[in-house]
């Protein structure tokens, strides 16, 4: 197997590709694990950790597992790649639907650039809508992480809320763009 490997990093190609999937990687590690500015990922880790420990807390936990545990950090890349599953989803089903995105699909290369230009798009959107949602639900925590108590757990957004919320959701944006390109 070992052999195989450095075998494939001979090929120029293959290797200049699994160094840039590497790399990718990399970067959506380090990605989740920068806080956003204006959180106090603690009072949402401990909350977790008991949640752990009782048994409870499995759908969030299930998202946060999506998102590479930056969902517990609050971290850039809290919102993950689902904002572009979700727009890749919707387009699909559009293609279905609408006559001149099912055209678009059949014109070939320059049809599918434009449907993945417009899923790219869409994407911005749903991240937009999402992270402020995150936002929210972050500023009272009860609502979204039931049993959450801010007097045993502490705040988690300890800023402002106005710029807060617009700063970031234009971080978690960019970290779920970073994470699409390609």
């Amino acid at each position: 197997m070992f052999s195989a490997f450095t075998n494939s990093l001979k090929i120029p190609e293959l290797r200049s590709r699994i160094l840039y999937t590497l790399g990718l990687l990399f970067v959506a590690r380090v990605g989740a694990h920068i806080p956003l500015p204006g959180i106090d990922p603690k009072p949402l880790q401990a909350f977790f950790a008991d949640q752990t420990a009782n048994g409870g807390g499995a759908l969030v936990g299930l998202y946060n597992m999506f998102t590479g545990g930056a969902l517990v950090k609050g971290a850039v890349c809290a919102l993950g790649i689902m904002p572009y599953i979700s727009a890749s989803i919707i387009f699909q089903l559009l293609t279905a639907v609408v006559p001149k995105l099912s055209r678009l699909q059949q014109e070939g290369d320059v049809g599918r650039q434009k449907l993945t230009q417009y899923t790219r798009y869409a994407t911005v959107i749903i991240c937009l809508v999402q992270g402020v949602l995150l936002i929210l639900a972050l500023e009272n925590p009860a609502r979204l992480f039931s049993g959450f108590d801010v007097n045993q757990y502490g705040q988690i957004v300890i800023v402002s809320k106005f710029w807060f919320m617009v700063q970031s959701t234009i971080f978690m944006t960019a970290g779920t763009m970073l994470l699409m390109w390609r």
